[in-house]
């Protein structure tokens, strides 16, 4: 996109939000880069260049707008649709994996050498993968900066800097201000500082439909590691340095987030999660767009544009709680999973509501006894053959998973047919075009709007929705009247 002058200058002109994130105008006149809506007046077509990421704006020395924000844009949704090793570079770092393991642990992740991942990171956005951490690291120390009362050395290293000097000079030149400056600049002072609590905005492309995203993940919530509470979904989460819980509530223009983190350091890594669960990086213009040139879908759409794909926090305890699922209801499957949670999760302390446990680690779970497993012999060979797999590393479900062969993987486990391993590749793989034609709802959705209810009839139908079909599902989902479509009370 940021290759295309004229079209990145009239959405600079236009002031389009759909493009935050997606480009970056860089003003050489001012030194200055901002997000393409940025409320000033627009410079002269010939002052701007444009760059596919904030890092490769900061590398070429421009300083980030203090008016827009660029830096706290919404992420490119580019680099979920793609499935290449680029964009799993991108996912990782996002991840925060060169920050906990370095250059060296990205490429070894990726099967590439580091020379490889700083060439093919330069050539696609502008910036090695040293410099797309420094940005994040960046983002992350404003953000504990404006929301929190820490002492700046607390939020140096809880920012992932290795010195508080690369943390005063790193703020220094990205936003042309000191730490004490961004601080006394903040829109609201910093509240009163909670050991641990930090309260943010997640910022989104408009429109968002709230209704069957919340929905899904309240009406699914699993008892002591998810509950709906005071118009917030609110979960447990189990991170690199420690445990968190995070609570996450719509509004019309962000989603309000505070997490209470036992260990800071882990804030980059628990918002990277966070916004992968609520799918926060779509384009839902794109998405929507395209489903519409169906007259058969276009009513639905038109009906509640802008529903986002419920992801998860931890591909992993998705993948687990799918097989749970499998042909039993939605009530009897958090049964399933709440009697796994009692037994084996990790307990921690929830003085703000009634979270009672991490969920349990495929290790945890690999020494389960099967007899103790209220499920069907087959049920129980497919569950405990799946957490064997995945704790011994020959099954691996993350942000640098290869899509295409983990479904092969999947499949060929025992008990793993088309709908459960497509539900992972939807939820917990982030695949946009993931699809389910043997669903039934999703059946009963389609022939309800004339569309075929054949599976595979349905699939050949669907060719056009592509890539975005794991949205066209949602929106299927959406015709029942099933508590996951609405909000709780």
């Amino acid at each position: 996109m940021h290759t295309e002058t004229e079209r990145c200058v009239r959405a600079v002109q236009s002031k389009d939000a759909r493009f935050d994130g997606v480009f970056f105008t860089a003003v050489r006149t001012t030194r200055i880069y901002c997000r393409p809506s940025c409320p000033a007046v627009p410079p002269k077509p010939e002052n701007m260049e444009f760059h596919p990421s904030a890092a490769a704006c900061q590398r070429a020395g421009f300083r980030a707008c203090k008016r827009c924000r660029p830096d706290t844009s919404p992420g490119s949704p580019e680099w979920n649709v793609r499935a290449d090793a680029v964009a799993r570079a991108v996912r990782l770092i996002q991840d925060g994996v060169v920050d906990r393991e370095g250059v060296p642990g990205l490429a070894r992740r990726l099967g590439w050498s580091t020379r490889q991942v700083e060439r093919q990171l330069l050539a696609e956005l502008g910036a090695g993968p040293l410099a797309l951490a420094r940005a994040q690291r960046a983002q992350t120390a404003r953000v504990l900066v404006e929301t929190t009362a820490l002492p700046f050395g607390e939020i140096a290293f809880a920012a992932g800097f290795s010195s508080i000097r690369s943390f005063n000079d790193t703020v220094r030149q990205v936003f042309a201000l000191t730490p004490g400056e961004l601080r006394a600049r903040a829109a609201r002072p910093a509240a009163p500082h909670t050991p641990g609590v930090i309260a943010l905005r997640l910022p989104f492309r408009a429109p968002l439909e709230p209704s069957n995203l919340f929905g899904h993940l309240a009406a699914t919530a699993v008892p002591g590691v998810e509950e709906w509470r005071d118009g917030a979904y609110r979960r447990t989460l189990a991170l690199p340095y420690g445990h968190g819980i995070v609570a996450l509530a719509p509004r019309p223009d962000h989603i309000a987030c505070r997490l209470s983190l036992t260990d800071p350091r882990d804030l980059t890594h628990a918002i990277s999660r966070c916004r992968r669960l609520l799918d926060l990086d779509a384009d839902p213009v794109a998405v929507d767009d395209r489903l519409r040139d169906d007259p058969l879908l276009a009513p639905l759409v038109d009906k509640a544009p802008g529903r986002r794909v419920p992801g998860t926090v931890d591909p992993a305890e998705f993948a687990v709680r799918a097989v749970l699922g499998q042909q039993v209801s939605t009530a009897a499957a958090r049964t399933h999973a709440a009697r796994l949670v009692t037994a084996h999760g990790v307990p921690v302390e929830d003085p703000e509501g009634g979270l009672t446990h991490l969920f349990p680690t495929p290790e945890a779970l690999a020494g389960l006894d099967p007899e103790t497993l209220a499920l069907p012999r087959s049920r129980r060979t497919t569950l405990l053959t799946l957490v064997r797999a995945l704790a011994d590393g020959g099954l691996a479900l993350g942000p640098d998973t290869d899509r295409a062969e983990t479904r092969a993987r999947l499949l060929a486990l025992p008990g793993f047919g088309p709908w459960t391993t497509e539900v992972i590749a939807m939820r917990a793989l982030g695949d946009p075009d993931a699809f389910l034609p043997g669903d039934l709802g999703v059946r009963r959705a389609a022939e309800g709007l004339g569309l075929p209810g054949a599976p595979a009839a349905l699939t050949a139908r669907s060719a056009p929705w592509a890539p975005w079909r794991a949205y066209a599902v949602q929106y299927l989902w959406a015709t029942d009247n099933h508590p996951i479509n609405h909000l709780p009370a």
